[in-house]
């Protein structure tokens, strides 16, 4: 039986918890979540709320998906673990990897290498771009480019690329070779520029000038997210990805789109690359993959990558995780994706994405929200003390976070930034329930 007083006596006192001070954490112990169904997330003391965060960014079908769960007992029982390295694979791999290449064709997508979760497949991704100039005798090709406020995962790899130096400045020194480029973010970059599209062109033309700077010849690739998410929801122009994909081109630079967050319909596209109409060289996957209920991640490459690998005798992949292709996650994944294919989620994802961005949009009216942005049914409200100086507050965002959980929606407050990547089975009513509570959180601050 469930001992409510020992888990909150023990709360935060043996755990560190990512992406948290463990002292506050202990000052503050974090929500116990101890139940889900649909969209809703019950705590320790029965309080329920409507999940606005999708657990992180993943659970896209909710927590009550039946295949999935009958998926991934069946292959416990099955098959629950064999190794996919050198000689040995499992059939759920292999169906995936067919799946996966069909469902990503319109990207240019052929070739999946599986991973454990985002970070692993960043890491991979650069891997794999550095490898590939190599097997082309163009080892020089090492360094990367990133925009400023993406994220791109914890690993030595991903953390060297994050465009926030708070995930690199306490592991410092980190990769070398490893530069960033504003960001299209109109509602702050230093070109003090608010018009998306004329902003676009600078953030594209600084890009070029860094690719020059650090010499075409020694940069083996452009990572992004489509829409950048950790970083506060940045929506680019629609022209802005269609420009960096030719100027990588120009520079024979290969083109990383992170689609750890925007894969799987977040957008209101299958992908966020094929939100804007972009093919890149390398996609990396993630969380909704399995919709959270199973670890799991893969990087997909295009014929160009492939035929380069495939046709040299050094082209061996070198890189990998014992759980690569685990069987389990594959087959929850491919639970997950026939789901995501029968409700269209990506359609759901746009429909709702604009009812929740009207409704966000009504709240201009408190003075604490200095901007309100979002595609799809990924959006954020930045909050400020004066809206006039654009001067962020991160405090207030958290008592407004505090006060909307009470009202019911439970957001992700990130400095001064109020996240929300609801699952995308969310019907009407939840939408406005969160639009609401965020109304009374907004109000008690």
């Amino acid at each position: 039986m469930r001992d409510d007083n020992f888990l909150t006596e023990m709360n935060a006192r043996h755990l560190w918890h990512p992406m948290a001070h463990p002292g506050e954490m202990q000052a503050a112990p974090p929500k116990v979540i101890t139940e889900a169904a649909g969209v809703r997330i019950t705590d320790l003391d029965g309080h329920q709320t409507i999940d606005a965060v999708g657990g992180l960014w993943n659970v896209n079908l909710g927590y009550s998906c039946a295949p999935i769960k009958q998926a991934i007992a069946d292959q416990l029982t099955r098959l629950p673990y064999y190794s996919a390295f050198k000689g040995t694979t499992n059939d759920a791999a292999i169906e995936l990897s067919v799946k996966l290449a069909q469902m990503f064709a319109p990207d240019g997508m052929t070739r999946a290498f599986f991973t454990s979760g985002g970070s692993d497949s960043v890491d991979t991704a650069l891997k794999l771009a550095r490898q590939y100039h190599r097997i082309r005798g163009q080892g020089t090709r090492t360094k990367f480019i990133a925009l400023r406020k993406g994220y791109h995962g914890t690993h030595w790899g991903g953390a060297s690329v994050n465009g926030n130096p708070q995930f690199r400045e306490p592991y410092e020194p980190m990769l070398p070779g490893c530069f960033h480029v504003p960001a299209p973010y109109p509602y702050r970059n230093p070109f003090g520029e608010d018009d998306p599209e004329r902003l676009a062109q600078l953030c594209l033309a600084a890009l070029e000038a860094e690719i020059e700077m650090q010499v075409p010849s020694t940069v083996a690739a452009f990572i992004l997210e489509p829409v950048l998410g950790a970083g506060g929801v940045i929506v680019p122009h629609p022209s802005f990805m269609p420009g960096v994909r030719d100027i990588c081109d120009r520079h024979g630079v290969l083109l990383i789109a992170d689609e750890v967050i925007t894969g799987f319909g977040r957008t209101g596209s299958v992908s966020g690359s094929r939100h804007w109409g972009v093919q890149p060289d390398l996609m990396t996957l993630a969380k909704a993959m399995t919709s959270g209920y199973f670890p799991m991640g893969a990087v997909l490459a295009n014929d160009r990558l492939a035929e380069v690998f495939e046709g040299d005798h050094s082209g061996m992949i070198g890189t990998g995780y014992t759980y690569s292709g685990h069987p389990v996650g594959c087959a929850a994944a491919l639970a997950c994706l026939a789901e995501t294919e029968r409700l269209a989620v990506w359609d759901r994802a746009r429909a709702q994405g604009g009812r929740l961005m009207s409704g966000l949009q009504g709240l201009r009216k408190h003075a604490a929200l200095g901007d309100v942005r979002g595609e799809g049914l990924m959006c954020a409200l930045e909050i400020v003390s004066d809206r006039d100086a654009r001067t962020p507050d991160a405090a207030r965002a958290g008592r407004i976070f505090e006060a909307t959980y009470k009202a019911g929606v439970m957001v992700r407050w990130s400095g001064a930034n109020l996240i929300m990547s609801p699952p995308l089975i969310l019907s009407d009513a939840e939408c406005d329930a969160i639009v609401a509570a965020l109304d009374t959180g907004l109000s008690s601050a």
